[in-house]
């Protein structure tokens, strides 16, 4: 048996992600992407994911404002 900690990607209602251990429950606020795996694994998917770090009100807004 492997002492690597499995993790699951997690996403909120921004838009923002996190990784989170998957023996624990999920926060409040934050939904299950459906990635698993290593840390390392988490993170691939994540840094392919999330290319703008803005949260999705802050993108709205900024969408709303342009010319």
């Amino acid at each position: 048996m492997s002492n690597e900690t499995e993790f699951t990607v997690l996403v909120n209602e921004e838009e923002q992600y996190s990784l989170w251990p998957g023996y624990l429950k999920v926060p409040d606020g934050w939904t299950q992407t459906g990635t698993r795996g290593s840390r390392e694994e988490c993170l691939e998917y994540v840094n392919q994911t999330w290319t703008d770090m803005r949260p999705k009100s802050l993108r709205t807004q900024m969408e709303g404002s342009a010319p």
